[in-house]
């Protein structure tokens, strides 16, 4: 049984309910299959203006995002790394232009010069870059599951987590590889 270290930091609440919006192992998982679907998302969460208006464009860059910041949590948990998948997350930073900007109180953070979805989408990746300076990055994964894939933060003392949930994934993929064993010794 994995013991439970912390709850799971801001941040990496962000990105694991980003990634989330998709869920690959539900028939009707995809969450965000129109731009106004999109735009509710990020204006519940603060990182789009309201009323900003979000195209068809929009919500295909913000699925991308998603799924490459997928594939670099995926690496997290032993998959090789997409090139691709940082090609993707790259070129949204560069359209956002990140820049680094100090409040009234002396804190740094990372800020858009664009606004409304790029910009939204280079919050995600700010918060991104700053799990990976403090080192919360590592702790969140996405399940080793091909039709899984879901984030998680791994709250175990000594990070090794591999399945959102052992009860399900866990499971599965101990049965499959048991029922694999079987058919090799018949």
């Amino acid at each position: 049984m994995t013991e439970e270290l912390t709850v799971t930091p801001p941040g990496a609440k962000l990105i694991e309910d980003f990634v989330n919006t998709n869920e690959l192992d539900e028939p009707d998982g995809e969450k965000l299959r129109e731009p106004a679907a999109l735009s509710d998302w990020l204006e519940e969460r603060d990182l789009l203006p309201a009323g900003a208006r979000v195209t068809g464009d929009d919500l295909g860059t913000a699925l991308a995002v998603r799924e490459a910041l997928r594939a670099l949590l995926l690496a997290n948990n032993g998959a090789p790394l997409d090139p691709r998948a940082v090609t993707t997350l790259n070129g949204a930073a560069d359209r956002s232009r990140l820049r680094v900007s100090f409040s009234p109180s002396g804190r740094a953070e990372l800020l858009p010069d664009e606004h409304d979805v790029p910009g939204a989408l280079s919050r995600i990746l700010a918060v991104t870059y700053t799990a990976m300076a403090d080192e919360s990055w590592e702790r969140l994964k996405a399940c080793r599951l091909d039709d899984c894939q879901w984030a998680f933060y791994d709250q175990s003392k000594n990070r090794s987590r591999t399945w959102c949930s052992m009860k399900v994934c866990g499971n599965r993929a101990k049965a499959r590889a048991y029922r694999e064993r079987q058919r090799g010794d018949a």
